[in-house]
């Protein structure tokens, strides 16, 4: 996409990361002790609005962004709410934040852990119980013997790994009763629970379909008469209609390719409880008054105080010296502050609901065109440096004794949310932090360095942003390399990777197998060719042609192979769609490729044995079969010998 360098494969990742907390590094955090209780915060509605319509009108002009929604919460009250842009840009209907409704992706999963609280303290579900007591239909397999709890779903610790494809649907007839789209996708489990974190959508489905299973109702309707109705939210909802039904404040959702705003069409999300709802700016105000007042919307009490207490307390976390994951919720610190928040994303929605509860403010922005994903972030700490400012601190000094640790960190770490057991797996070479010592620094990068950050250990393991206030932890305090590292109020632990994970390591193999085939497909005809009259064709004997045909199809099969692979992966957003008829053909070709290869194996034997052709022609028989095991080695290795999905 942004260069050859990833053949098109990091939209893989950005894939998985649909419907996710935001898919983005947590915005500033720190370990800072809580500010003072002196009063902070917007004092001024006017002065507010001036200050965010200057962020959205260089956002929507930079961003190409065809609209946004935000309110902001104020002392546990409505403060401020504004649309900008247009929520239909053809029809030129502008945005309204009481009526608009955004897709709000991932943010749909605070209503489902909301409604799991809510069952929590009636007595219906106990979060410390295996989960699969409360399933009928679909129970998750006994992998390992420890259980999976609603604290493991809660948390993203259960050990699932990602599931992209089938992630969204094209239209409302892909979408079927959550039982029968969980028994017939449930992820593998591929870690013990409790162990690390990994943002799964599946986990929260799964949720829902407790919630559906407890209740006795379906998750749409618990959703609508445990907290919709009693908020009043109107301009909300948790139903996919048809396209031609969906409600006239629906806000469309756009892409902007070649100097204009194209529409995309309705997101449909399968795994409804994950990421299927679409609310506007107003009625998330009345979602972000019940929490910052634990559970209390004027006369009505969804949680009550000690459950909502409980939701935004820390569940778990991989370092007790950084900030991770409440019943749901992320935490995270702003300077002093404490913030739990929940991002969302569909593939043309980005959106963003954080809280500060201690100070009883927060705000919910929505935009609705692809290209706004890191919007929200500039937004957050926008309104974090102007009304909550961190205190002045000195830069970090390292420790002392750095040098005897240093060389334990180094090394590329690549995201553990990813698929194990299907293609998709592809995505984990992109999704990977590159650290390097620098002197006294630690120097993380990220996105083939389009981000890069620098940090100093302020204590053995944990290390703090230089100029900014990130923290960053490695597990364990011995001599030997860190197997993980962590970034506080992450939901995804990262884990070293083998040398040959890397994306680097892989892009050498196939241009230099690319090299080998290319060699042959076009050498091999022009040397006989040219060489037609000192080796008449009589001269050649049955087992030599038979061999030298075998290699030539082998080497040309394996070039259309990676061709069409190359082609479809640049267009990779569509496998959480689903698999294209053209992939699953080519899946499912590969095993003859690998059959070709084997062929060729023997045919080298025999042509060692029997002296085919000249010395060098035999090397190069050997090279290409060399070239041929390496394909089929990473073709296993990624989950794309035959249909894997």
């Amino acid at each position: 996409m942004q260069s050859v360098r990833r053949l098109g494969l990091n939209a893989l990742c950005f894939a998985g990361a649909l419907l996710t907390s935001g898919g983005h590094l947590p915005a500033q955090d720190t370990n800072d002790e809580p500010a003072p209780a002196e009063r902070r915060g917007p004092s001024d509605p006017a002065e507010l609005e001036a200050f965010v319509d200057g962020i959205m009108a260089a956002q929507l002009k930079d961003k190409h962004i065809a609209g946004a929604t935000i309110a902001v919460v104020v002392d546990s009250k409505p403060f401020f709410a504004k649309g900008y842009g247009y929520a239909d840009v053809a029809a030129q209907n502008p945005v309204d934040p009481a009526t608009s409704m955004f897709r709000i992706g991932s943010v749909s999963k605070l209503f489902t852990w909301t409604a799991v609280m809510r069952l929590a303290q009636e007595g219906k579900l106990d979060l410390d119980a295996d989960v699969n007591q409360y399933l009928h239909g679909v129970q998750i397999p006994a992998t390992y013997p420890e259980p999976i709890t609603l604290k493991h779903l809660l948390s993203h610790t259960p050990g699932f790994e990602d599931h992209v494809i089938n992630l969204f649907g094209r239209s409302a007839d892909e979408l079927r009763p959550l039982d029968e789209i969980l028994a017939g996708r449930l992820p593998a489990r591929v870690r013990k629970p409790g162990q690390l974190a990994s943002y799964s959508n599946h986990g929260t489905a799964l949720a829902g379909l407790i919630v559906q299973q407890v209740s006795g109702m379906p998750w749409e309707d618990y959703i609508e008469q445990a907290i919709l109705q009693p908020l009043d939210m109107q301009h909300t909802t948790v139903r996919q209609p048809a396209e031609d039904k969906l409600p006239p404040d629906m806000s469309q959702g756009y892409s902007y390719t070649n100097g204009r705003f194209v529409k995309k069409g309705f997101e449909y999300v399968p795994p409804a409880p994950a990421g299927s709802m679409s609310a506007s700016a107003g009625d998330m105000v009345k979602f972000m008054i019940m929490h910052l007042q634990n559970g209390k919307y004027e006369d009505q009490q969804i949680l009550n105080d000690e459950t909502a207490r409980q939701m935004h307390s820390l569940l778990f976390t991989h370092d007790p010296r950084i900030e991770g994951m409440a019943y749901g919720f992320m935490r995270m610190k702003y300077g002093g502050e404490e913030i739990i928040e929940h991002g969302g994303d569909t593939h043309a929605f980005h959106s963003y609901f954080v809280l500060l509860p201690q100070r009883r403010f927060g705000f919910f922005v929505s935009y609705n065109t692809t290209t706004a994903g890191s919007a929200r972030n500039t937004l957050l700490q926008a309104l974090m440096d102007r009304y909550f400012p961190p205190a002045e601190q000195t830069a970090p000094k390292p420790a002392a004794d750095f040098a005897s640790r240093a060389k334990r960190y180094p090394g590329k770490y690549g995201a553990i949310r990813h698929s194990y057991t299907t293609l998709t797996k592809l995505g984990a070479m992109f999704s990977v932090a590159d650290a390097s010592v620098d002197d006294d620094e630690l120097l993380l990068s990220f996105n083939g360095g389009e981000l890069a950050l620098r940090f100093v250990e302020v204590e053995p393991g944990l290390f703090r942003q230089v100029d900014g206030q990130r923290m960053v932890a490695f597990e364990g305090d011995g001599e030997q390399p860190a197997e993980h590292l962590f970034l506080s109020g992450s939901p995804v632990a990262w884990q070293r990777l083998k040398w040959y994970q890397s994306a680097d390591f892989t892009l050498v193999l196939l241009l230099a197998c690319v090299a080998v085939f290319l060699s042959a497909v076009i050498g091999w005809p022009l040397a006989a060719f040219l060489s037609r009259h000192h080796h008449p064709p009589a001269s050649r004997t049955a087992g030599s042609k038979f061999a030298s045909w075998l290699g030539w199809l082998t080497c040309l099969a394996a070039l259309v192979t990676l061709g069409l692979g190359v082609i479809q992966f640049r267009d990779s957003e569509q496998i959480a769609y689903g698999l294209s008829p053209l992939l699953s053909g080519l899946l499912l070709a590969t095993p003859v490729l690998a059959v070709l290869v084997a062929g060729v194996l023997v045919c080298t034997i025999v042509a060692w044995t029997r002296r085919y052709w000249r010395l060098s022609a035999r090397f190069h028989y050997t090279t290409v079969l060399v070239a041929g095991m390496a394909l089929v080695w990473f073709l296993r290795e990624w989950n794309l010998l035959g249909l894997s999905a």
